[in-house]
């Protein structure tokens, strides 16, 4: 199963190479902008438009391949990681994320949380009254 995976991988680092090269290669729509102001010449090895179309159909079909290889290695990578018994969803799993709880913890706390503040009486008995201000002006 490695032998694929790395097969795959492979396939997929040179079809993203090769892609990236054939979108360099190709020009824009506002290239030929330019050329019909004098500013240059339109020809090219496949013909005004022939290039266009060969570049932009080669890039297709690499960009396919691209895709194709990248789904076939989440399903390979997929069926790994199920065999291996780590398969079941985050959310299938009963956690102690979900609940804020860390394992050894007592239900309730949550690590690296400050503790509340002690208790503070309703109605303070002795607080001293604000001094007065002497000498106002």
């Amino acid at each position: 199963m490695q032998i694929w995976t790395t097969l795959l991988l492979a396939v997929q680092i040179l079809s993203a190479l090769v892609m990236i090269g054939l979108v360099l290669v190709q020009h824009g729509k506002g290239a030929d902008m330019g050329a019909s102001f004098g500013s240059g010449s339109s020809g090219s090895l496949f013909g005004a438009t022939g290039s266009a179309n060969f570049l932009s159909r080669s890039t297709a079909a690499c960009a396919t391949v691209f895709f194709v290889s990248t789904l076939l290695l989440a399903l390979v990578s997929n069926q790994a990681s199920s065999k291996a018994g780590a398969g079941t969803s985050v959310l299938d799993r009963p956690g102690a994320a979900a609940s804020g709880a860390a394992p050894g913890l007592p239900v309730g706390v949550i690590p690296g949380a400050v503790p509340a503040p002690a208790a503070v009486p309703a109605q303070p008995s002795a607080i001293p009254a604000p001094a007065a201000a002497s000498g106002s002006k």
